[in-house]
């Protein structure tokens, strides 16, 4: 049974607060749980797909009417 993701809401967060906030979420996470960043900060175009790849997460972005959509599916831990 598929579940919702958590949604963190970062919009109006500057960085590094969209990706600290992720990297609490993740590590409380289980392995191959989704979260979802909303984000409207422009760095975090860079930051967060930047810190996923880095530490074996995937992430999907897409953008609507100014706010960045991040889908992340936790890696192993």
């Amino acid at each position: 049974m598929a579940t919702e993701p958590d949604i963190i809401d970062a919009r109006g967060l500057k960085c590094p607060l969209p990706v600290l906030k992720l990297e609490k979420q993740l590590s409380q996470a289980r392995p191959g749980q989704v979260l979802v960043v909303l984000a409207t900060d422009p760095m975090a175009k860079v930051d967060i797909p930047l810190y996923c790849r880095q530490r074996g997460h995937e992430c999907r972005m897409d953008e609507l009417d100014g706010t960045l959509r991040f889908t992340v599916t936790g890696g192993a831990a």
